[in-house]
């Protein structure tokens, strides 16, 4: 099994295909990557509006903008390593791609497996960023505490299991302390279609989340709602 050299590592994955999508999320989170969807420029947009990634695999043939023009796009203000697919493997195609920006390209149809080494290639040509002190690496929430690096909750010695996606929630808050996020946002960064029935989801799986970090989940502390913006995680 090929590890990442970053265990903590979060991809976005933009592809129209929702076949791909599903595909690559599954075999990337089984070799320890965090990985979120996609399904165009736009939607890719939204999320990274409140997500920070690691890596950003781009399909080229999109429809409405395409991998090269989003890459270029991106480049203005991210220096995040951007990966390309395309069904196009011709020398030209690859130069514009890296013109566009662009830090390593494969070509369709391509083994997963080759995939993952060029994504470990890429993250190991990234410098790493100097830690900043002010930022914790663990929240207390009264008993409970939860290690930022290692996407675990506990409480004393014992570990607290969460579900897949009680730990992408506690991932996106811990980012975004003290702030308000919409379910709307949750719903974005969680990579879900849009819809009422979704939002009304995020609020189950609120309540689930609370019944393991509150004393009182009907009066909660930490994990606050914020009337007409949202929930906030406010830790101690």
């Amino acid at each position: 099994m090929i590890e990442p050299d970053d265990p903590d590592a979060h991809v976005l994955i933009v592809d129209d295909d929702e076949r791909i999508r599903t595909l690559l999320q599954k075999f990337l989170s089984r070799h320890g990557y965090w990985v979120t969807p996609a399904r165009d420029a736009a939607h890719a947009r939204r999320v990274l509006a409140g997500l920070e990634f690691d890596l950003i695999v781009v399909d080229v043939m999109m429809p409405g903008e395409d991998g090269f023009a989003f890459t270029k796009s991106l480049r203005e203000t991210l220096d995040t390593p951007i990966l390309l697919l395309t069904a196009k493997g011709d020398t030209d195609d690859r130069i514009v791609g890296l013109e566009a920006g662009a830090d390593d390209y494969l070509s369709k149809p391509f083994e997963p497996k080759e995939l993952l080494l060029r994504m470990n290639a890429v993250l190991r040509r990234v410098p790493k960023p100097e830690e900043v002190k002010e930022v914790p690496k663990t929240l207390h929430l009264g008993p409970v505490r939860y290690d930022i690096s290692r996407g675990e909750m506990w409480e004393g010695e014992n570990m607290i299991r969460l579900t897949a996606t009680e730990s992408a929630l506690m991932r996106i808050f811990s980012v975004r302390i003290n702030e308000p996020i919409s379910r709307a946002q949750l719903v974005e960064s969680l990579g879900r279609d849009d819809g009422r029935a979704q939002e009304r989801a995020i609020d189950v799986q609120i309540t689930r989340l609370r019944r393991k970090i509150e004393a009182d989940p009907k009066q909660p502390r930490y994990l606050q709602t914020v009337r007409g913006a949202g929930y906030m995680l406010a830790p101690d």
